[in-house]
């Protein structure tokens, strides 16, 4: 029988190997969703330059919907589930198979091309994890590492796309079981977030950033404002998820055909474009969420936009809720932030994160991503509003297939199924 002393050599000898390995497989995986991720990104960058110089594009959205159910069922993914699948593969190692990559990133493309509402961040994660699944099949990996590995996928895709490697490494861990996170992957999905974000920076990526203007000093009265403000993002997180349960419950219904259903949904978003007068909705959005921070923004903006996101992703449309969530969240605190003393700006940081965390149901991930976009500055404040809005916005989110393992409001057990 080995003494303490002799156990400890076997422990050590184990991590140094573990570590080895992870150090290897993280970098591989990094590099190989770096380089996808920002071929990704200029991809998106382009339709949207094309988009907007050429805004009759608009009229071909129904056409493309077409074009995107074809190319899905021709490649035998016509139930394709999305960033479910995703969660599903890394609590279940259910498989993934590497044509989703060139799928979403095509289908994404198309929806920011002719002018759908909708965001990346779900074609990165369903990107990442599709590549790093296929790595880790060729290395041969048993069960509990490939969950770990497709993590890494999820991480470095994210990062990719946004450049906040700590939240990406977070979110990863902590989105598939709220409540439960897979600490032996932190290391092997952190280094391959930053392993995706030096390769997607030398190959032109550009990190998302914002700049908070007039950040209130943390006393009591910022404390109740944000507590107030964090209620109402709790509420709009609620509202998102409901909107998108009826929109898809509506299509499912009177739409079943995925055919009609895309070519339906590409017509009510061009109808619902010109109604409106603005392109603002179409796409991802960014430059919306840009002038949130700068304290610009409409009273209907954050309704307009799950609105026509829901209907653009629930026809069948790719890309993802994540920023779209992100314009909600800045352009709804921009707006009544103010009424509740806060400047609009500042406002628009705890509204991104918030109405993100609400409907992510990660607290954590929300508030290094705050870290991450915002800088330090107002940090606890911000973080006060992601906890209000992840105690109060109830069990709903935007992916049915995430598991909320523990309570919001007291240490007790509830494995509850999230959803919309």
């Amino acid at each position: 029988m080995k003494g303490p002393w002799g156990r400890m050599q076997d422990d050590t000898q184990a991590g140094t190997l573990a570590f080895g390995r992870w150090a290897l497989f993280s970098c591989v995986i990094g590099v190989a969703v770096g380089t996808a991720g920002a071929g990704f990104h200029h991809a998106v960058a382009f339709a949207t330059a094309a988009r907007q110089a050429h805004p009759a594009l608009l009229f071909g959205l129904p056409l493309a919907g077409l074009l995107i159910v074809w190319l899905y069922r021709v490649c035998d993914l016509a139930r394709d589930g999305g960033t479910n699948l995703v969660l599903i593969s890394v609590r279940d190692n259910a498989p993934i198979r590497f044509r989703v990559a060139p799928l979403i990133v095509i289908a994404t493309t198309l929806t920011h091309l002719f002018g759908g509402s909708s965001g990346r961040e779900g074609a990165a994660l369903q990107l990442g994890s599709a590549i790093s699944a296929t790595i880790g099949r060729g290395m041969g990996l048993d069960e509990k590492d490939e969950r770990v590995i497709k993590m890494c996928g999820m991480a470095a895709g994210f990062t990719a796309l946004f450049g906040t490697p700590l939240a990406a490494t977070v979110f990863a861990m902590e989105v598939v079981s709220v409540g439960v996170m897979y600490y032996a992957a932190f290391f092997p999905c952190l280094l391959s977030a930053m392993a995706a974000l030096l390769t997607a920076r030398a190959l032109g990526g550009a990190p998302e950033t914002f700049t908070l203007r007039d950040v209130p000093a943390l006393d009591l009265g910022a404390v109740a404002r944000v507590i107030v403000l964090g209620l109402l993002c709790a509420l709009v997180a609620i509202l998102f998820c409901r909107v998108f349960g009826i929109i898809h419950r509506f299509y499912a219904r009177y739409l079943p055909n995925p055919y009609l259903r895309a070519f339906a949904g590409g017509c009510i978003v061009i109808v619902l474009t010109l109604l409106l007068g603005t392109r603002d909705y179409n796409g991802a959005g960014m430059q919306v969420i840009a002038h949130a921070f700068a304290g610009e923004a409409r009273p209907e903006a954050f309704f307009v936009k799950m609105v026509l996101t829901a209907l653009t992703l629930g026809a069948g449309f790719k890309g993802g809720e994540i920023v779209p969530a992100f314009f909600v969240g800045a352009t709804f605190g921009c707006f009544y932030g103010p009424y509740l003393g806060l400047s609009g700006s500042f406002a628009a940081g705890v509204g991104l994160t918030a109405v993100f965390c609400g409907v992510t149901n990660c607290p954590l991930t929300s508030i290094l991503l705050a870290f991450e976009l915002f800088g330090g500055e107002g940090l606890s404040l911000i973080a006060l509003g992601c906890a209000v809005s992840y105690m109060l916005s109830g069990y709903s989110g935007l992916y049915s297939a995430q598991r909320i393992v523990y309570s919001k409001l007291r240490a007790e057990y509830v494995a509850r199924q999230s959803g919309h």
